[in-house]
Formats: structure tokens, C-alpha cells, sequence
């Protein structure tokens, strides 16, 4: 009589096989689940990142160009009350007298190199305001400036230039540190509202106009979209390499 091959399950050949090994191999996708679940939440942070930080981008670069326009407009005459706010970056012209003396900020420029701004009075139509004339060289400190009739066209401007590390005003050496606009106002018996000087006439050969602009605005969306965007490339490289060498390790250890 023929004998039978032996089965799979043949008790023989089942007590024959080390304890350790199961019946049928684990299935790739379900030993690998919790790690692609967990790859697949992290990118989809990195993305939803990257994409926050495009409608960000959008958003500055739209406030951008709404100030530039203010900043360019037609200009128009001192408003009676100017509000810090909904007056910031407009367009004025205005006529009348620099008198007083003069407030010094510390300011250094790419092109222009270290100096100061200017800041004096201007009285204009019965009203004192700050106007902020532009850079003179540290060596021109000391030049006397008489007071004189001008034209002045700018911008109305609140700077925001002072935080912690701000140092304290030099009142004594006349080195101020930042355009604060109440303390100057306080200084020179003014109202709180600074005009940034972009021409003036006649001019001043010693005076370079420093012209309110959005070069201080900071802009670094792309800088940060790149970078999230950047983190789920890597992420992606990074989980496939490990799916790749955990799956030649496991047939290096088959065989």
C-alpha cells in the first residue's frame, strides 16, 4: 500500500519546529502599521504647516503692498487729529518752520554707514510736530542748524523700535536709541505725531532723507514654508529608507 505524504499539520513534523517561528510569516503591512500611521500624522503636520505658512505669505505680501500704495499716494495736508493707527504710512505735505533744537537717534545704514537721524519741532498753520529730517554723518553732530522755512513731504509714522534690550537714552550726549515718539514729543513740546521726512525744500546738503518704507517689515514666510515643506521631503526619504532596511533585515534573517 502507497504511504501517504505528510501534511503541514502532521504532529510529527509540528513538534519538529522551533517554538519561536510561527505557522505562516507576519504580514509586512500589519507589523509595519503603528510606524506608517504615525510617518503618515507627522507629514500631514509638516504639509498642513507649509501650507499655513503659504496663506501667510499671501497675507503679508498683500499688507505689503496696501502700505506701499499709502506710502505712495497723493499726499494730503496734516489731519487735525491723527490717529496712530488709521493714519499710519499717510502721505502729507505741509509748509512752515524747523525751530528748536535738535534729538539725535543712533542709526547705522547699509549704504550710509553709522550716524544719526535728525529729529526737530516744525511748526506749521498754529500746530508743533515732530518731523524726522533724515541721516547726518556722526562728524556733522555738532553743526550748528538755524532754524528756517521749509516744505516738507513724508509720511506720517509711529515706530515701534524698543524692546528689552533697547539701552536707556543718552539725554546729556544727546544719543537717543530709538524714534519713541512720546518721549520725543515730550522733549521738544510737540504733539505725538512724527512725520518721516521724504523731501524737503530747500534741502539740506548735511541732511540725507531717510523715507519711511517696508525694508523694516519683516517678510520670512518663504524662508519658513521652504523649511516645512523641506521637513516632509525629508520625513518621506527618511520612512521609506527605514521601510527599506527593516525589510531587508527581515529576509537576511528568513534565510
Amino acid at each position: 500500500m502507497a504511504r501517504l505524504p505528510l501534511l503541514a499539520t502532521d504532529p510529527i513534523r509540528a513538534r519538529t519546529r522551533p517554538r519561536d517561528t510561527p505557522a505562516f510569516p507576519e504580514a509586512p503591512l500589519r507589523r509595519n502599521l503603528p510606524f506608517l500611521i504615525f510617518s503618515a500624522a507627522v507629514l500631514v503636520l509638516f504639509i498642513s504647516l507649509g501650507n499655513w505658512q503659504v496663506r501667510r505669505l499671501a497675507e503679508k505680501e498683500s499688507y505689503l503692498a496696501e502700505i506701499e500704495a499709502r506710502i505712495g499716494a497723493a499726499p494730503v495736508a496734516i489731519p487735525a487729529a491723527p490717529d496712530p493707527q488709521a493714519d499710519r504710512f499717510l502721505a502729507v505735505t505741509t509748509k512752515g518752520r524747523l525751530t528748536g533744537p535738535e534729538i539725535h537717534v543712533l542709526v547705522s545704514t547699509r549704504d550710509l554707514g553709522a550716524g544719526y537721524r535728525v529729529i526737530r519741532a516744525f511748526e506749521t498753520e498754529g500746530r508743533r510736530v515732530l518731523v524726522d529730517l533724515g541721516f547726518i554723518r556722526l562728524r556733522d553732530k555738532d553743526t550748528p542748524r538755524p532754524s528756517r522755512d521749509v516744505t516738507i513731504g513724508g509720511n506720517l509714522y509711529w515706530p515701534d523700535e524698543t524692546d528689552s534690550y533697547t539701552p536707556e537714552n543718552d539725554r546729556e550726549a544727546n544719543i537717543w536709541y530709538a524714534r519713541d515718539v512720546p518721549p520725543l514729543a515730550d522733549a521738544l513740546d510737540t504733539e505725538e505725531t512724527l512725520v518721516v521726512a521724504r523731501t524737503i525744500d530747500p534741502p539740506d546738503p548735511a541732511i540725507t532723507p531717510l523715507p519711511t518704507d517696508t525694508s523694516g517689515i519683516p517678510n520670512r514666510h518663504m524662508e519658513y514654508l521652504l523649511t516645512w515643506y523641506g521637513l516632509a521631503v525629508t520625513w518621506v526619504v527618511m520612512t521609506l529608507y527605514f521601510l527599506f532596511r527593516r525589510r531587508a533585515t527581515a529576509r537576511k534573517g528568513s534565510r
